[in-house]
């Protein structure tokens, strides 16, 4: 074992055959295996046996106990053992390696410390284009809570986005079943423009708010796009929703149209989303078909995409951009709140800047490369892979189709996709089910994860798929437009945690008392480019501000309700949520929101909903915690939990899955009448 003291023996060929490897595998692999294992250098050990001996066809198994052997004496004052370790020509080949001199941390520092300096740098590396230049980088004349970020600059934010290479590309599409389609950015920016002046004849001008509830298709994109050139304001709401909650969107967004889809094609079924738009009490509708005629009739008013595009014909005229300020609006999306109410946020043209530099720096997006992540334009991991993508003169990759499934990781393939996003959900289904062994994913230069909290097991699997390549942790918020922790690619890389806080942000993780402790809530330092600044129908001092203590070197801080731990190294892991709301299917979601659908159940009194944390570390698991109605104490919580489920499926989302229904007599509240979710929250953790 090279010397190796009290380590874990290497496991010999019987013990790798047992762990189901055909034994002429095994006779084969134990010997490099062997060669390449250092006691001094694990290192260097895990990183020749991770790119050259292990390969994804090896079962997991496998790929795990040999990770165990080769940090079997790790110092874990250095934090967890790394899954991925990059070398020294790597690092200095990546974006943030041809600027750090060499000292990230200290890189780092300097982009909080000197914000002006950073984002200056910053706009030229992603090459924004304004009309008129900053005044100032950074206004703090009102204070940290009211910092104006470039401060004087008016311009489009699509058009620097699609004024680079016409003949680079651009998007990579695929229907699900159908050929992949690959367009340049000579063809999005002519389809974007087709769609600004459609919106122009029809009447929409700058300010108005037009609202999209689509799959994350190449019109969505063409939409999306056109209607920021346009001056309109994007109204983002998920088609997976249901229609009382697509009408509260268009409500607080006060929009005046929408484009939408007749059906949502999955898996050979056709789900109706006009349909649901419709119910919604949905202002007028430009309506796409799936494939072929409308499968819908539409209401007196609405109309078809293609009448609606042939009110502006195709031009080679340059797009009408509207120029505006950097803070004015460009999109409304939303996030949940503790009162029931979803918060409305805008985007304002400064806000992608903030994603485009999560992209280069902790992505490492460079020109030419592929940035798959299965979303939607409701969520903000939609705008944000816009934006990130073409920011950085990569390319879109939209797959038109469940994700969870082989043809998803075929067009992976056949993409040839460079960097993966994800939500832990799908990591999940793809280990349990096989789905994507056998596929070649080596063109991957890194994954990224975000969403929900992260499990080591399947992140160091994941990492797998590809011949090891870097799972990058990813935490942020739609109120922020991007991240505020994540990890790098020069740095090693820990399954399911964070290396390092996102450049041009800073944090602390207080204790219940305000006191900085190992684990947390985690609060944001003020001011950082791309956060929010106000809300829609919301006091944003309030919910972000008020009765927030100051960090320990006096800065404002900033309430975002994640729940952090260190561990060591510099890395931190993510604990779940310290407030009233939840991620489940990666989407944040309130538990008023889901106990209002609940308690309008016959069989129940009253409910709570909690969200557990399985204690191997994974997404969050909704248990909720229910009166029984009198009469209905007969129920099993197996009948309940069926009969909420479905409440849950037709009023809210079909991605919120309820793990247990547990029936009690009472819930606890404190003395103000207040439901105690954190006393369910521990009784629930780990079911």
């Amino acid at each position: 074992m090279n010397g190796r003291q009290g380590a874990i023996e290497l496991p010999g060929v019987e013990a790798l055959a047992r762990l189901g490897l055909a034994r002429p595998e095994a006779e084969a692999l134990a010997p490099k295996l062997q060669a390449e294992l250092d006691s001094a250098d694990p290192l260097g050990s895990w990183r020749r046996i991770a790119r050259g001996v292990l390969v994804p066809a090896h079962p997991f198994a496998v790929h795990r106990l040999v990770h165990d052997v080769c940090f079997a004496g790790w110092d874990g004052t250095r934090g967890p053992a790394p899954g991925w370790v990059p070398g020294e020509e790597e690092m200095a080949a990546t974006n943030l390696g041809g600027v750090m001199g060499g000292d990230y941390r200290a890189y780092h520092r300097r982009s909080v410390e000197q914000p002006e300096a950073h984002w200056s740098e910053m706009l030229q590396r992603l090459r924004i284009a304004a009309d008129r230049p900053a005044e100032r980088i950074l206004d703090l004349s009102a204070g940290a809570e009211h910092a104006r970020w470039l401060a004087g600059m008016r311009l489009n934010i699509a058009r620097a986005a699609l004024e680079r290479d016409p003949a680079a590309l651009a998007v990579v599409y695929q229907r699900e079943g159908g050929a992949v389609e690959r367009h340049s950015l000579g063809e999005l920016r002519l389809e974007c423009a087709r769609v600004a002046r459609a919106l122009g004849a029809a009447g929409f001008g700058p300010g108005d708010a037009i609202a999209v509830c689509l799959p994350m298709s190449y019109e969505a994109v063409q939409i999306y796009l056109g209607i920021v050139i346009a001056g309109a304001v994007v109204v983002s709401i998920a088609d997976s929703f249901a229609a009382p909650e697509i009408a509260t969107r268009l409500r607080i967004g006060q929009a005046k149209a929408i484009f939408t889809q007749d059906v949502v094609l999955r898996a050979g079924k056709a789900l109706p989303l006009y349909e649901r738009v419709v119910r919604a009490g949905a202002p007028r509708a430009i309506v796409l078909a799936a494939e072929g005629p409308l499968a819908a009739s539409l209401r007196a008013g609405d109309i078809s995409w293609c009448d609606f595009l042939a009110t502006a014909p195709a031009s080679d005229a340059a797009p009408p951009y509207a120029v505006a300020e950097a803070e004015a609006p460009t999109n409304v999306l939303f996030s949940s709140g503790t009162t029931g109410e979803p918060k409305a946020i805008p985007w304002s043209h400064t806000t992608p800047i903030k994603a485009a530099a999560d992209g280069w720096a902790h992505h490492d997006l460079r020109r030419g490369d592929i940035v798959a992540w299965p979303t939607s334009l409701g969520w903000m991991m939609g705008p944000w892979l816009i934006y990130a993508s073409l920011l950085n003169d990569a390319a879109i990759a939209l797959f038109d189709g469940s994700s969870l499934a082989r043809p998803f990781g075929r067009f992976v393939q056949d993409a040839r996709v460079t960097m993966l996003g994800l939500v832990p959900s799908l990591v999940k289904a793809w280990k349990a089910s096989d789905c994507m062994d056998g596929l070649d994913w080596s063109g991957l230069r890194l994954f990224s994860s975000t969403g929900e909290s992260s499990s080591p097991d399947e992140m160091l699997w994941l990492m797998g798929r590809a011949g090891y390549r870097p799972v990058i942790e990813y935490c942020g918020g739609t109120e922020i437009g991007g991240g505020y922790i994540a990890g790098t690619l020069v740095q090693p890389q820990v399954p399911a945690a964070f290396s390092t806080p996102a450049l041009g942000c800073d944090f602390v993780i207080l204790d219940e008392q305000g006191r900085p402790a190992e684990q947390g809530e985690l609060c944001l330092a003020a001011p950082m480019l791309g956060s929010s600044n106000r809300l829609l129908g919301g006091d944003h001092h309030e919910i972000y501000f008020a009765g927030m203590p100051r960090g320990p070197r006096g800065e404002l801080l900033r309430r975002h309700g994640d729940q952090m731990k260190h561990l060591g190294g510099g890395y931190v892991r993510a604990m779940g949520r310290v407030d009233d709301t939840m991620k489940l299917g990666g989407i944040k979601v309130a538990s008023a929101e889901i106990e209002r659908v609940c308690n309008a159940c016959p069989a129940v009194v009253e409910t709570a909903a909690v969200a557990a944390e399985p204690p191997e570390g994974g997404p969050s698991r909704l248990v909720v915690y229910a009166v029984p109605a009198p009469g209905a104490e007969g129920a099993s919580a197996t009948q309940l939990r069926a009969e909420l489920q479905q409440a849950i499926s037709r009023e809210m989302n079909p991605l919120f899955r309820v793990h247990e229904v547990v029936l009690v007599e009472s819930l606890p509240r404190t003395a103000s009448n207040k439901v105690m979710r954190r006393m369910l929250r521990a009784r629930g953790d780990g079911r």
